[in-house]
């Protein structure tokens, strides 16, 4: 009887010390000591900013910037999907004008160079400060005849295109020249001019200057 009193009690004192060991084992599966192997934080990552999404624009990590857009959306796509025509005002038909006369036979890039060679010199505070005065300005566009440009094809693909580019760069959807870049001329000729100014980029058939 002693012994069966004796072997209960020594079951007893195995349960209590396989609880008690078990106990902090448990508590570290539910609680794991992270000191020494770094703090790793997953965070959902933010939508990318866009202006006029709710952000304004370059704000955020991931913000995108204006000279940017044209990665994530290609310029021939932002051509194709244009469908606002007969909707422009008088400054955007004047841009329109001037790309369709100037460069309508170039890449998209060339056409987008040349509407923003218009826009940076309305903006400049040398040129007029709107785009049919820059478009109009005397002996600045060779398509231009006594102040007056002479009306374009507008049944054509070309004028459709020259539309889009248009918009794409008042709107400022795309980038091809920087904000500086004032000139520009045929590749075929060499105006004394040219000399006076810093050669930028060739696009197509027409060399650029700031």
């Amino acid at each position: 009887m002693f012994g069966s009193f004796r072997a209960r009690l020594f079951a007893l004192a195995a349960s209590l010390f396989v609880i008690l060991w078990a106990a902090p084992a448990a508590a570290a599966e539910t609680n794991p000591n992270l000191e020494g192997l770094g703090t790793l934080v997953v965070q959902p990552a933010p939508a990318p900013a866009l202006p006029g999404a709710g952000a304004p624009a370059g704000s955020g990590p991931l913000a995108v910037a204006p000279g940017a857009l044209k990665a994530l959306r290609p310029l021939h796509d932002l051509v194709i999907s244009f469908v606002d025509y007969g909707n422009q005002g008088s400054e955007e038909l004047c841009l329109a004008k001037a790309v369709y006369f100037e460069a309508r036979g170039e890449t998209l890039d060339g056409q987008l160079a040349v509407a923003q060679v218009v826009l940076n010199r309305a903006s400049s505070g040398v040129y007029p400060p709107t785009v049919c005065g820059v478009v109009t300005q005397h002996a600045q566009f060779s398509f231009v005849r006594g102040g007056h440009m002479p009306p374009p094809d507008t049944a054509s693909d070309c004028w459709k295109k020259a539309l889009a580019i248009a918009d794409i760069a008042m709107k400022r959807l795309a980038a091809t020249v920087a904000p500086n870049v004032l000139w520009y001329h045929a590749s075929y000729v060499a105006p004394a001019w040219g000399r006076q100014h810093v050669r930028v980029t060739r696009i197509g058939t027409h060399i650029f200057y700031s």
